[in-house]
């Protein structure tokens, strides 16, 4: 699936992922390949971004939003 990470100022990660685990308002969740549709808030806290290599990357996010459809990812964040 696809990733971007994107700030009001620039796009922090672009690129094909099979995870990512994000913080939610109600607490961390998980997006595999193919997740169902799903716009969720994120509250302050790290973004982890695993690829086919199984290399594992971290984002510390303040908040935002993230959008799921297509096995594409967008989360805006702040």
């Amino acid at each position: 699936m696809r990733i971007e990470i994107i700030t009001p100022d620039k796009t922090i990660f672009e690129g094909e992922v099979n995870l990512v685990q994000l913080p939610g308002v109600d607490g961390l969740f998980e997006i595999l390949n193919n997740h169902a549709p799903l716009i969720s808030v994120l509250k302050k806290g790290k973004i982890k971004v695993s690829d086919k290599n199984k290399k594992t990357q971290f984002f510390e996010v303040s908040g935002g939003v993230v959008e799921v459809l297509n096995n594409k990812v967008l989360v805006l964040a702040e």
